[in-house]
């Protein structure tokens, strides 16, 4: 790291956030002439083989540059150009200036890779209760079983405690509000899943209402710090894809307030198509930020072609089996699983490198002009 490089990150960790006045929502055409700058959007949703959550993924004891390094090669073997990556609020409160410095390193090993980042800020879903430090093993053949969310429930219930997190959600947006390696920012993954298969018991009784109060704080607390990428956070349930409009709060908020449009989509083609047939008349560009659910359908084969001929950008979960073993699929909370599913939920390739189906890889290619 360059001696500017790192007087930039003291400069913002000690510093209050320096800005114009707010800015509102960006214009459609503000919104058009990015898109059209980026092109289409492909990739999936990272976090290397060797970590089990987002903590793991960027403490400083288990940030694995070389498995980031050496995964990231294998996305763009694919023609990705994107991955879309998740942060957590206990990483500023631990060591903001150290933080930092890791995402900067990230963003340099991707860009090697001619690869672009859409960074995830807060995060619904999974073990409502985070602790730093060292994180748990694998539960054996559980998806998912150490993620985290962000904020943990002992913040999230309380809203006099939710300003806490303004200094993380202000230093990180200042920090890389100008950086071209930066695609977008994505404010709060689902945050009103109440995880009722996993963690459910967990969960605090109000959450939609917490979760609602907050999402419209951070969206504010983003306009403070007028980033130069655009700022999303996506509807997930199948209620809020109507013509009528979203159905719960905070996916009304989410459409109202994003510059561009991410969205998910666990559904076939039929129904990514109507996902996306009741979106475009929102005027803006779209981000299917979640996809691919082989046993329900979404699949390389079937969903990948309709969103490049929609020009909707594309983000797979996830890219190499490991920690996470998203291989497994939900269900694996309640039915349990003693080996490896013979088709995988989530994930392209082994640990080794090799893919789970060539024939995807060969769809991918194709679809990305990698030869």
């Amino acid at each position: 790291m360059t001696l500017r490089q790192l007087l930039l990150i003291v400069f913002v960790v000690v510093s209050p956030v320096q800005h114009a006045q707010a800015q509102g929502r960006w214009t459609p055409e503000r919104a058009a002439a990015w898109h059209q700058e980026k092109g289409w959007l492909v990739g999936a949703n990272f976090i290397p083989s060797s970590a089990i959550n987002q903590l793991e993924m960027w403490q400083a004891e288990t940030f694995d540059a070389a498995a980031i390094d050496r995964e990231l090669a294998w996305a763009q073997d694919l023609g990705f150009n994107s991955m879309r990556v998740f942060l957590h609020d206990l990483l500023w409160k631990q060591d903001s200036a150290g933080f930092l410095r890791r995402m900067e390193q990230f963003l340099e090993i991707a860009d090697r890779h001619r690869i672009g980042v859409i960074f995830v800020l807060l995060d619904g879903v999974w073990d409502p209760n985070p602790r730093l430090g060292p994180q748990p093993a694998p539960k054996p053949h559980v998806h998912n079983s150490g993620w985290v969310q962000s904020p943990g429930a002992e913040v999230l219930r309380d809203p006099r405690r939710h300003d806490e997190l303004r200094p993380y959600v202000q230093g990180v947006l200042q920090r890389f509000r100008s950086d071209k390696r930066v695609h977008a920012w994505d404010l709060f993954n689902e945050p009103d899943n109440l995880n009722s298969d996993a963690y459910g018991a967990q969960e605090i009784r109000n959450k939609p209402e917490m979760a609602l109060a907050l999402l419209r704080k951070v969206f504010a607390w983003a306009r403070e710090v007028n980033p130069d990428q655009p700022l999303t956070a996506g509807p997930w349930r199948g209620e809020d894809f109507t013509e009528a409009g979203p159905k719960t709060p905070a996916g009304r908020v989410s459409l109202d307030e994003s510059d561009v449009i991410s969205f998910h989509a666990y559904t076939d083609a039929v129904g990514l198509a109507k996902r996306i047939a009741v979106l475009r008349r929102y005027g803006r560009p779209l981000l299917c930020t979640e996809y691919l659910a082989r046993t329900f359908g979404s699949t390389i084969q079937s969903v990948l072609p309709v969103m490049m001929a929609a020009e909707v950008g594309a983000y797979i979960w996830g890219l190499v089996d490991g920690k996470t073993q998203t291989i497994y699929p939900w269900s694996s909370w309640t039915k349990p699983f003693t080996a490896e599913p013979a088709v995988w939920h989530h994930d392209l390739f082994r640990r080794d490198g090799t893919a789970f189906d060539e024939a995807e890889v060969k769809i991918i290619r194709s679809l990305t002009g990698k030869k």
